[in-house]
């Protein structure tokens, strides 16, 4: 359900797939995906504070998965700028979906920590399917289009990388994300974190 809202959302549903398209497509995917780690390591990080003791490293886990979020973003806006109008989509799906976060996951971080991987997991579908259309050619442009730089120097990529390949990558980070979120879920709140920094 939520993958088929997304897809109409965004264009993708219908009509024939075109980089534009695409860029739309991950460009919002990312500006939402970049929030819950941010809220949830702010929100970890004050407790830490209160209570007066040890997060055993969630929260670096958590503000990192946030960065790579941005990172993702800050990739595709440098072959697009959102309008206007795009901006304040964003905006006003930031707004909502921060305070829901905000609140959900003051209530149940354990719900927030599943939600978040069956969001990964579309996260991770959505890219699979840009990368087949990318294989089969219908966003053919993509298969020789240099990768941006930011992108080159952020996953150590060669100078003849193609955003195919910062694709593929970004894809390899949505997987990684989904596990995270899911096993953060299935971990009692206070046990160590497994996953070290950078681990990706």
């Amino acid at each position: 359900m939520m993958r088929f809202n997304f897809d109409w959302m965004s264009g993708w549903s219908f009509g024939k797939k075109t980089i534009n398209k695409a860029l739309i497509r991950c460009i919002y995917l990312e500006t939402v995906a970049g929030v819950p780690g941010s809220v949830a390591g702010m929100l970890r990080h004050l407790q830490s504070l209160r209570r007066v003791e040890r997060d055993h490293g969630w929260i670096h886990t958590l503000l990192e998965e946030a960065e790579n979020e941005r990172m993702h973003l800050l990739t595709f806006t440098t072959l697009m700028k959102p309008g206007p109008v795009f901006r304040s989509m964003i905006w006003l799906t930031q707004g909502v979906y921060f305070n829901f976060f905000w609140v959900a996951y003051l209530i149940s971080p354990s719900f927030c920590h599943r939600l978040v991987g069956y969001l990964e997991e579309t996260a991770t579908a959505s890219y699979t399917k840009v990368l087949e259309c990318i294989d089969s050619g219908e966003l053919s442009e993509w298969r020789t289009t240099p990768a941006p730089e930011i992108a080159r120097q952020y996953w150590k990529l060669p100078d003849n990388a193609t955003m195919r390949d910062a694709i593929a990558m970004i894809r390899a980070d949505e997987a990684h994300h989904r596990d995270v979120y899911h096993n953060f879920r299935d971990m009692p709140p206070l046990d160590p974190n497994p996953y070290t920094p950078g681990h990706r």
